[in-house]
């Protein structure tokens, strides 16, 4: 009798252990384009010129560019971004991948890449259009 209490607390304390799976959604990553995400300023200005007062005040601009894929999934088209600026990985463009949303992220792997679970923003989502009317071609 008492070991089947203490068999039974044993699966009851592992149950409780146990972390809720993660629940996935599958996607094929469509294309990648670069979009522009800020503006890099360099000023013409030296310490030199600053002190003798002949630096002009020239700014050099030039825009940033940031990796921007279309993921689309069963439901909709997820236009996504690096969170990490200073080192985004290259995904395969035509690729499955696996993701799922975590409040304020898409967390998302590839398939065939290192399994590895990394984070991007959600730019814009768009329900698919071809979805919509493939179903009312097959209700008529």
């Amino acid at each position: 009798m008492k070991s089947k209490v203490f068999i039974a607390a044993i699966l009851f304390v592992s149950l409780a252990q146990a972390k809720e799976p993660k629940h996935y959604q599958s996607g094929t990553l469509l294309q990648m384009d670069s979009a522009e995400c800020g503006v890099d300023e360099n000023s013409g200005k030296s310490v030199v010129g600053e002190l003798v007062g002949t630096d002009s005040a020239h700014k050099k601009t030039h825009a940033l560019l940031c990796q921007e894929y279309l993921l689309q999934s069963e439901k909709m088209i997820y236009r996504i971004r690096p969170r990490d600026e200073k080192h985004p990985a290259l995904l395969p463009v035509g690729e499955k991948a696996q993701f799922r949303i975590q409040k304020d992220k898409m967390l998302l792997q590839v398939e065939d890449g290192d399994a590895k679970e990394r984070e991007y923003s959600v730019v814009s989502m768009t329900p698919r259009q071809d979805k919509k009317s493939s179903e009312t071609a097959s209700s008529k």
